[in-house]
């Protein structure tokens, strides 16, 4: 994009925004007192000949996100949202995956390495009424990943019906840590998102023009679909896992009281080490575990506090009120009466994570992420998502997605960086399927200790070049692709998605 346009683009950004964007409503007098946080029910699957079999059925129903108006949604094996999907890692699985909706859709298992044919991208639809049968095993280490919708141009509105859940994969090397994992005690997962309502319940989704440039955001913050949620915490260590299941919020998340969190885990494993923060900032589609610790008797709550863009500063982030912004809202109440078990010593050393020398690298590839008009600055602006937003061209490296081009050929076997660099005025989340990754460095300052663990998504803030590292292993179909994308799900429909094969 030259510059000239880009700078176009940018004010046009700043004056959508300005008047449009709104703060979380958790902040004002419109949502309800506290409500207990709702935990994901656990599935386990069922064993038939040696395969974990799990039933999955994507479904339409109703959801009272507040007392007395009935929002219309669909979920898994529910109304909204669906169950944590426990399993172990050697696991051979099974996915029974039908759709009772009236709509086409998919099911991506994010973050898991799996053969194309069964990755759930665009290319596996799943027509209303039919049956989808993946078979895969589970090569990961242990981790928190998600499944949702992936339907080519309809990935954002069937992700915020309620399309996702949660992958929960154990292993021995983990389970010897001694880290809390009791599921719904002291190990609780987060699934954090945020909404718009109507007056009569329904979701607001995409009725303002900044949700087309910069992705949709909320004013209503979610937990594992509660709103104002509160957790009474049990112990006196609880292990929290976080996804940023949002269509393009970036949080950054933070007790309330100022004292620090140990952060474990990254997308894809626990960390070499646990790592004292602060804050954990999330873009969507990212995961991340922490440990709190409380006293008895206290309160306290998890927070997202403004946010720097990584760094460097609010600029056009701030003026278009997501990532890189100044709000400050609560996400969960935490209330601990009289608490079990003692702080125990985290491990000096947690985990080793599977890494790639740089000097094996057999090749370096390039993604350009940009954004820009089509035909004139304003020509076909409208709000509709299907082929571009509405006059807005999402790109990577100069390229809408196209379903029937192949961008880029990976040989079976190969270790490669891959370089992110983001000519935008917006961050963005980077997703790769297939593969875990290691964060190399971002404009050239080796990755600090929280990204010391395999990762799926990375952040790469405007002007930004990060560059990962990884191996294409054990699948190779020259006629399945899979997907490298933006994970702000409103930019990934309007174009900002590329294939590639493994050969």
């Amino acid at each position: 994009m030259s510059m000239n346009r880009r700078t176009v683009l940018t004010g046009m950004l700043a004056a959508g925004a300005g008047a449009l964007v709104r703060a979380p409503r958790a902040l004002s007098d419109t949502v309800p007192s506290s409500r207990t946080l709702s935990i994901p029910p656990l599935d386990n699957g069922r064993m038939e000949a040696g395969t974990r079999v799990f039933d999955l059925s994507l479904q339409a129903g109703n959801t009272e996100f507040f007392s007395g108006r009935p929002t219309p949604t669909i979920g898994v094996n529910g109304s909204f949202l669906g169950p944590t999907v426990r399993v172990r890692a050697g696991d051979a699985i099974g996915m029974r995956v039908t759709n009772a909706l009236d709509i086409a859709s998919t099911l991506h298992w994010h973050g898991l390495h799996v053969p194309a044919q069964a990755d759930g991208g665009p290319h596996q639809v799943i027509a209303p009424g039919a049956t989808w049968s993946p078979s895969f095993q589970i090569r990961q280490k242990a981790g928190l990943f998600w499944y949702h919708a992936h339907m080519m141009h309809r990935t954002g509105a069937q992700v915020n019906a309620g399309l996702a859940g949660l992958i929960l994969v154990e292993d021995d090397e983990a389970a010897s840590l001694g880290l809390p994992n009791e599921y719904g005690v002291d190990d609780i997962p987060l699934v954090i998102q945020d909404r718009r309502f109507r007056a009569d319940g329904r979701f607001d989704y995409m009725s303002a023009m900044p949700d087309l440039m910069m992705g949709f955001k909320g004013d209503v913050i979610l937990v594992n679909g509660t709103v104002a949620p509160e957790l009474m915490l049990r112990r006196r260590r609880t292990r929290l896992r976080l996804l940023n299941g949002s269509n393009s919020r970036i949080y950054n998340i933070a007790r309330s009281d100022g004292r620090s969190v140990h952060q474990i885990a990254s997308d894809g494993s626990l960390l070499t080490r646990a790592v004292e923060r602060r804050a954990v900032r999330l873009g969507p589609g990212e995961r991340a575990e922490i440990l709190i610790d409380v006293e008895p008797d206290s309160r306290l709550a998890l927070i997202s506090l403004p946010d720097d863009a990584g760094g460097r500063g609010p600029g056009m982030m701030g003026m278009m009120g997501g990532g890189g912004n100044d709000e400050r809202f609560q996400i969960l109440a935490l209330r601990a009466g009289r608490l079990e078990g003692s702080e125990t010593r985290l491990p000096a050393r947690l985990i080793e994570v599977p890494s790639w020398e740089v000097r094996k690298a057999e090749r370096t590839r390039t993604f350009v992420l940009g954004m820009g008009m089509m035909g004139g600055m304003m020509g076909g602006m409208g709000m509709g998502m299907r082929g571009g937003m509405g006059g807005m061209a999402m790109t990577i490296n100069g390229k809408s997605m196209d379903m029937a081009r192949i961008d880029e050929k990976v040989p079976l076997g190969a270790t490669e960086i891959w370089e992110i660099r983001n000519a935008t005025p917006l961050s963005h989340p980077f997703h790769i399927h297939d593969i875990q990754f290691r964060v190399l460095d971002r404009d050239s300052v080796p990755a600090g200790p929280h990204e010391h663990g395999l990762k799926d998504t990375v952040m790469v803030d405007p002007g930004e070049t990060v560059r990962v590292i990884t191996q294409f292993t054990d699948f190779a179909d020259p006629n399945r692709p899979y997907m490298y994308h933006c994970h702000i799900l409103e930019h990934e429909d309007a174009g900002m998605m590329g294939q590639f094969v493994v050969v």
